[in-house]
């Protein structure tokens, strides 16, 4: 039996239609929950910074070459990227999209700076307790 591979290709209209929808989703979080995934997100960067930092300090002294360990480092710090999208975590950086919503006036301005500040400080809180 054929397995059928289906591919989630989207038009750009309607890639920025789902991207809008992702934002009024995110400004309509309570703000323990968003503030709770925002530290989450920011100590899932920090340890995948720590990592990366221990890898390449660590290659870098047993004598790897210098484009390999930045390639290890990358590929380390990535794992804190890949934790935030798995956890579902709110990361600055990926909340600047709903400027989209805001934009097609689906988001006030009030909401989207709440957001921003809420997840931005978390981020940084989240950072900080990982060091």
């Amino acid at each position: 039996m054929a397995t059928e591979i289906q591919i989630d290709a989207f038009t750009p209209p309607k890639m920025a239609s789902r991207m809008e929808e992702v934002g009024i989703a995110k400004v309509g979080l309570r703000t323990d929950t968003m503030f709770s995934l925002a530290i989450l997100a920011g100590a899932f960067i920090g340890c995948g910074a720590i990592f990366s930092t221990v890898a390449t300090t660590g290659l870098a002294a047993a004598g790897m070459g210098y484009g390999a360990v930045r390639l290890l480092g990358g590929l380390t710090f990535c794992l804190g990227l890949i934790a935030v999208v798995v956890a579902g975590s709110e990361l600055f950086t990926g909340n600047n999209l709903i400027i989209m919503a805001f934009a097609d006036g689906r988001v006030t301005l009030a909401q989207l700076l709440r957001n921003w500040g809420i997840v931005y400080v978390g981020n940084f809180v989240g950072s900080i307790l990982t060091a």
